[in-house]
């Protein structure tokens, strides 16, 4: 071995002997299937260390299970299609969606997605992601389109989908609608505004408002049928300031009588009651606002406007005309677009969506038979369905994305769909190929000319790699029960809970009644500041580029081990130092196990006696692992390596290594036997050492499996080994208890000599023992003499207050007693 680890020539190493010998195919790795729904990065850009950080945690699973004996069917997806992809092409090429033909602009998204995606999986295969990149999907693929087109219709015939005029969530700088899921709360500053209305008898009527832009969209007044103030308002009239027209008013139990003045205006539409007092009283619809976010021609001398400046010049008419009596700063949260973060408005528009209210109780339940990781992240998934408040809308306005597979009848309305077995197919580009309509057997047949959400095609994953394992076309969704489904795990950040884990719950228990996945495993991020890193936030500085480029591949995946389940972390190069220092140790400690098991004869047949001292560190190994497989049975991989470098680092180099030594360099001072048992040992303590770091540091491991044990051993991956095999149990109560008192004598005498400044080969003339069981150390003096230098070892029974190290002309002698440590 070299004297030093050259870890760009391992990486690109292993990952060709990775690639030419298939290491990571389920089908040279047998076993029982666990599959991973791995999650499909938005194909929006350039990566950031966030992604590394979840990435990684997620391949770490997945080499850990590999190795526990399952056939690991590990595919990755690209999430290409829908809103962000557009979004990036626009500020990329500088140009606008809406300005250019649809298929040019299309042709523009598929070039660059395109191109993203290699450069994606490149960075993968360089952080060392176990994916066998023969099953990888795009959600913008003939396979995506055909299958989300299949999994409408299959959920419009059970009755799950409908379509009708609705106000819904809409962003006016993206052009489109959006889903519940899809808004942040922002918190902004802005004024509450005391604006003077008139009843029919001409008295002031007293409105506070933050909107006061949105006049013009009047349509109603309401007051509290308890409030006493405005009982004499029942069935009155009254005047809109400015616009001179006039609204019924309305008593309604929702209006909070302690709030502003009691009295409150509604529009169409300013939030969410107004919504429901819209459609409660059957109220007119009158928007102000264009799909472009531009007030419109009505609006007076608002028109043309957007939001903030429409405000400014109703305040100053308002002003003018005497009837703004008071204006307060407040602060208060808006919703805005997780995308753009704009402000939503509300607008009505015929909509697709997929009925999720009334079905909250049965989304909750079938949450309940998943495995949550860790287990308290389920409570955001349950406070979520609990606290919705609109249908999920599917529709988007936009052009990038999958077409809903559906043409409408202008005569009768009827909504006319494609068969499953015709898609993927875009009514933009294919007239009805059915004929005439199946309702009123009329012709003029127009297409429909939404796209789907891309959360719409996200959360059909399960069924996109049921289609990859299977490897064959059909449509799941008309099968009444289904193989691979659930899949055995689903890794995600948390901030996605609300939708793609919630999504995809919905499609599988919609299409078949079941769990989508056994297991959720649910990261953190990590933060930049008190942000997390985000492409859409701009603030990945630290690209994994650079990340890569000044440290091993296993140094940046050893730091991502150590975040904890669902919690964000803060980037920290020290804990990449710390990764450093021990790939070091590790490089360092096999070359020294390389120069002593090379020559080993049967490494497969344990030796007749081992040892005491050898059998302790078969019995700490094996205490080890049984902990090391008890985090990663709730998926705390993070303790897991704690425990496996708590052993690497004291019991086998602090301790083991140091006690061997003087056997291995001075073999003629111990039987053969001894010495041959202690190789046996250090040869089996190495492979599993590398077996435990293997899902952290897969190619330094690789690159020692490679030089120690490649000829030896039957597998040609350290990758490919088992637990099973390797990680044989032993219990040797007795030896380690034995040998943690020699460690315990050892440890003392190192202390004594560091104390007084001394070198550790500092012969010391006489060593006596205070305490300790003469007849089962006596055997071990060989080894004790080995390591301190004592040249006489005596024994007392005599308790001992504190250990000392002593010189009398120029002897040093030492007295180590039982139990102490200081």
């Amino acid at each position: 071995m070299e004297p030093k680890y050259n870890h760009e020539e391992a990486e690109q190493a292993a990952r060709q002997l990775w690639q030419t010998n298939q290491t990571y195919s389920p089908k040279n790795n047998p076993g029982t299937s666990y599959s991973i729904d791995t999650p499909p990065p938005t194909v929006s850009g350039a990566l950031h260390i966030g992604h590394i950080f979840s990435y990684t945690q997620t391949d770490i699973i997945a080499r850990y299970k590999r190795m526990s004996g399952y056939s690991v069917f590990y595919p990755f997806g690209f999430d290409d299609n829908g809103l962000p992809t557009e979004k990036f092409v626009e500020k990329t090429q500088n140009v606008r969606a809406h300005e250019l033909p649809r298929s040019e602009f299309i042709q523009l998204c598929l070039n660059a997605t395109h191109t993203v995606e290699q450069e994606f999986k490149t960075l993968w295969q360089q952080i060392g992601l176990s994916v066998d990149w023969q099953y990888w999907y795009s959600t913008i693929s003939e396979s995506s389109r055909r299958l989300s087109q299949q999994s409408f219709i299959d959920l419009y015939n059970k009755g799950f989908i409908y379509r009708k005029d609705e106000p819904a969530l809409y962003c006016t700088v993206c052009r489109t609608s959006v889903a519940q899921a899809e808004l942040d709360d922002k918190e902004v500053p802005s004024f509450f505004n005391d604006i003077v209305f008139q009843d029919q008898q001409g008295n002031d009527l007293i409105i506070g408002t933050t909107r006061p832009e949105l006049l013009a969209s009047c349509v109603a007044l309401f007051y509290n049928p308890a409030d006493e103030r405005y009982q004499h308002l029942k069935g009155q009239q009254a005047t809109v300031p400015i616009f001179n027209f006039t609204v019924p008013i309305i008593a309604d139990e929702q209006v909070q009588i302690d709030k502003g003045t009691g009295l409150v205006m509604c529009c169409t539409f300013g939030d969410k009651t107004d919504i429901e007092w819209f459609k409660k009283y059957n109220l007119p619809y009158k928007p102000s606002i264009d799909l472009g976010g531009v007030w419109m021609a009505h609006t007076g001398p608002m028109a043309g406007k957007k939001a903030h400046e429409a405000r400014k010049i109703i305040i100053e008419l308002l002003k003018e005309k005497n009837l703004l009596l008071r204006q307060r700063e407040i602060v208060h949260n808006v919703s805005v677009h997780e995308r753009c973060k704009k402000e939503i408005e509300y607008v009505v528009q015929k909509q697709w969506f997929i009925a999720i209210l009334a079905h909250k109780k049965e989304l909750i339940q079938i949450a309940d038979k998943i495995h949550w990781y860790p287990p308290f992240m389920k409570a955001r998934y349950t406070n979520w369905v609990e606290n919705l408040n609109w249908d999920w809308c599917i529709s988007r306005q936009r052009f990038f994305g999958i077409p809903f597979p559906a043409w409408h009848c202008v005569d009768c309305n009827e909504i006319l769909l494609a068969k499953p077995a015709d898609a993927p197919i875009d009514p933009q580009e294919t007239a009805y190929p059915y004929g005439k309509c199946t309702k009123c057997n009329g012709s003029n047949i127009v297409p429909d000319t939404d796209v789907m959400d891309t959360w719409n095609t996200s959360s059909i994953t399960p069924y996109l790699c049921r289609e990859l394992f299977n490897q064959k076309i059909d449509n799941p969704f008309e099968q009444k029960s289904i193989d691979f489904v659930p899949m055995s795990m689903r890794p995600q950040a948390h901030d996605i809970i609300r939708t793609w884990a919630f999504y995809t719950i919905v499609k599988t228990w919609m299409h078949h009644g079941i769990k989508p996945w056994n297991d959720i495993v649910i990261s953190g991020h990590v933060l930049a500041g008190k942000e997390k890193l985000s492409k859409s936030k701009e603030n990945a500085s630290l690209t994994p580029e650079n990340l890569l480029k000044e440290y091993p591949a296993d140094v940046v995946r050893y730091w991502t081990a150590s975040g904890s389940l669902g919690y964000d972390i803060a980037f920290s190069e020290n804990q990449l130092k710390i990764g450093g220092k021990l790939s070091t140790k590790l490089w360092n400690a096999f070359r020294f196990v390389s120069s002593h098991i090379t020559s080993l004869e049967n490494p497969q047949t344990a030796p007749r006696e081992l040892g005491d001292l050898n059998k302790w560190l078969l019995h700490r190994a094996s205490e080890t692992f049984a902990t090391y497989e008890k985090y990663f049975a709730q998926n705390e991989f993070g303790l897991a390596l704690t425990t496996a470098e708590q052993f690497f680092w004291q019991d086998f180099c602090d301790n083991y290594l140091e006690l061997i030594k003087n056997q291995l360099f001075n073999p003629e001072q111990y039987d053969a036997e001894t010495v041959h048992a202690t190789r046996w040992t250090l040869y089996q303590a190495g492979l599993r050492i590398l077996q435990w770091f293997a899902p952290y540091l897969p190619h330094l491991t690789e690159t020692l499996f490679q030089s120690l044990y490649i000829s030896t051993e039957k597998t040609r991956s350290i990758h490919q080994t088992q637990f099973a095999t390797v990680q044989k149990p032993y219990n040797f109560e007795s030896s380690a208890q034995l040998v943690n008192n020699i460690i315990e004598i050892v440890s003392a005498v190192r202390k004594l000599k560091s104390e007084q400044q001394l070198s550790l080969k500092v012969p010391i003339a006489q060593l006596t023992l205070h305490g300790y069981d003469a007849k089962a150390t006596k055997p071990h003096e060989q080894l004790i003499r080995g390591v301190t230098h004592a040249e006489s070892i005596e024994y007392s029974a005599t308790p001992l207050s504190e250990n000392k190290l002593v010189e009398q002309a120029g002897v040093w002698n030492g007295s180590v007693g039982a139990g102490k440590k200081e």
